[in-house]
């Protein structure tokens, strides 16, 4: 896709979403940390059932470490993974006590030590708490920038390395919410609605519908 129609597509998915944020609800970037980490395989809406009364009860990470696995289990057994998440949330927690003064970090390589945490969570972390113009990959990205011809690439990291190449500066900071918002809601894996998109005349792919 060449630059202008880069910057067309931006400027109109900045247009039709003026005001690009993630859907999880988050205080602080302790709780947007948790809360990434419990979204793995699992919606934002779930994740938002159980964070306040998670949050409530341990609202700091030495509270949430002192606390152990078994304790945060109660409170996210309906998410996915949950045995597996709890206890990366314990271990992760003792991490920001006992190597980050229990703070969440905003450097990658201090993101991606922490258990449960991988590239793809350290970008939205950096992106989204500490403002740094990074873009997280996840599958509506990934799926929007091969269908559009947006940045296409075969991996996840081809297609952030190809993101990052291509998506002008100015929209850089607010990539990542753009494409998840336009790919959540409106390019679709199963039955993109083509006829409500605003990026119809820039997408590429050969069976779209031009409004």
């Amino acid at each position: 896709m060449k630059s202008a129609k880069i910057a067309s597509l931006f400027r109109k998915l900045s247009d039709s979403i003026p005001n690009p944020k993630t859907e999880l609800c988050y205080r602080n970037p302790f709780e947007l940390l948790i809360s990434v980490i419990l979204s793995a395989q699992a919606t934002d809406v779930s994740v938002n059932k159980v964070t306040p009364e998670l949050f409530s009860a341990f609202p700091t990470p030495e509270e949430m470490f002192e606390a152990g696995s078994e304790k945060v289990f109660a409170y996210i057994r309906s998410i996915g993974l949950a045995p597996t998440k709890s206890k990366n949330i314990a271990a992760t927690c003792g991490q920001l006590v006992k190597l980050h003064k229990g703070e969440v970090p905003d450097k990658r390589e201090d993101l991606e030590a922490l258990p449960g945490v991988g590239r793809k969570t350290a970008n939205v972390i950096l992106n989204t708490a500490f403002g740094v113009p990074v873009i997280a990959v996840d599958t509506h990205i990934f799926r929007l920038s091969n269908r559009t011809g947006l940045a296409p690439g075969e991996t996840v990291i081809k297609v952030e390395q190809k993101l990052m190449s291509v998506v002008p500066a100015k929209w850089k900071k607010d990539a990542h919410h753009l494409l998840i918002l336009h790919g959540r809601y409106v390019c679709r894996a199963r039955k993109p609605d083509c006829g409500h998109c605003v990026i119809s005349q820039e997408c590429e792919h050969p069976d779209k519908i031009v409004t």
